[in-house]
């Protein structure tokens, strides 16, 4: 399983870190995080585009690419108080979506088993099925739990015909087993689907799924406190699955599926360096970034923090930071 390289556009890295081979074990297992492109939008159901994701993400920032992100709050670096590392894109020909997924499942486990969280770069969400999975190999089906942000549900079961898809791939991870539907945590729910039935089988999983409206009534810290608790019943490690549409429109307007009403990038920054400063945070993926759909590239650099804080929530944890300092904390640091 070589370097593919990029599938579209120049041949970067992520912010300007070091490259590595997938088929290199060594340099696999010195690492702590490898980025992997899933240059995939053939789930999509709408807006296309999402192909073009892993390029917007590695790229879009008004600094140097040069491999350093010292982090005001935490005091860290994201891309040198833990080893992060590039393998580049996934080959994952437009079309061919089944296969598409088994390349991509087959490269997140390379790194996962070798002992290196894995950050993948969507693509679509359909991507998740084969990242989740990928981990679950490694850690062992049903002891993973799921914290996904999203605007969507994504628990569909046939669309067009076929089984997989950006709207199914929750639904697909948990019959297969890879997941438990009862550890599974949904942020940021709203607007007019899934349907009745949909919901129904939802709650025959016993999936929690904190809906903007409770969200906004209790609280984003609040619905955390208590997702956290369930995510870490009789699991060992969590996937957060981060699809951008979470976020209101005005916040990330370059997705397939927007919705209006939804978390600010401020809210969703926040959470994810938490998640990953206080649970064992065993994979990651970042999803539906559609350019061609982006205003002044808001939402690429969204995407792109959103990768950050989470490098930065690893990378304090690492140091045996045990919070998420704030205010006063910061004084005399």
């Amino acid at each position: 399983m070589t370097r593919y390289g990029p599938q579209f556009g120049p041949d970067i890295t992520f912010l300007g870190v070091d490259r590595v081979d997938l088929d290199d074990r060594d340099a696999l297992g010195a690492a702590d995080v490898v980025v992997v492109g899933a240059p995939f939008d053939g789930g999509t159901s709408h807006r296309p585009g999402t192909r073009f994701g892993p390029m917007a993400i590695r790229q879009t920032d008004y600094l140097p690419h040069d491999g350093s992100r010292p982090h005001l709050a935490l005091r860290v670096d994201a891309l040198q108080d833990v080893r992060v590392v590039d393998a580049g894109d996934v080959e994952m020909p437009p079309g061919e979506i089944e296969r598409s997924l088994h390349a991509l499942e087959e490269a997140v486990y390379a790194v996962s088993s070798a002992g290196a969280i894995p950050l993948v770069l969507g693509g679509d969400h359909s991507i998740a099925l084969a990242d989740a999975t990928g981990v679950a190999r490694h850690h062992g089906y049903g002891k993973v739990s799921m914290i996904h942000f999203d605007a969507h549900a994504d628990t569909g079961d046939i669309e067009f015909g076929s089984l997989y898809g950006h709207g199914q791939p929750m639904r697909r991870l948990i019959e297969s087993g890879a997941l438990r539907g009862d550890r599974f945590l949904q942020m940021g729910l709203r607007g007019y689907w899934p349907g009745p039935e949909t919901l129904g089988w939802m709650a025959e999983q016993r999936m929690r799924s904190y809906e903007m409206t409770e969200i906004g009534k209790r609280g984003l810290e609040s619905c955390l406190d208590e997702a956290f608790e369930i995510a870490l019943d009789e699991c060992d490690a969590v996937f957060l699955s981060v699809d951008i549409d979470v976020c209101d429109p005005g916040h990330a307007p370059g997705t397939g599926t927007p919705e209006p009403g939804g978390l600010s990038s401020r809210q969703l920054l926040d959470a994810v360096r938490r998640i990953c400063l206080e649970l064992p945070v065993a994979g990651i993926d970042v999803v539906e970034v559609s350019p061609p759909y982006d205003h002044a590239e808001i939402t690429a650099f969204l995407a792109n923090r959103v990768c950050l804080e989470a490098l930065s929530g690893l990378a304090a944890r690492k140091h045996g930071l045990s919070h998420d300092p704030a205010g006063p904390l910061l004084e005399g640091r």
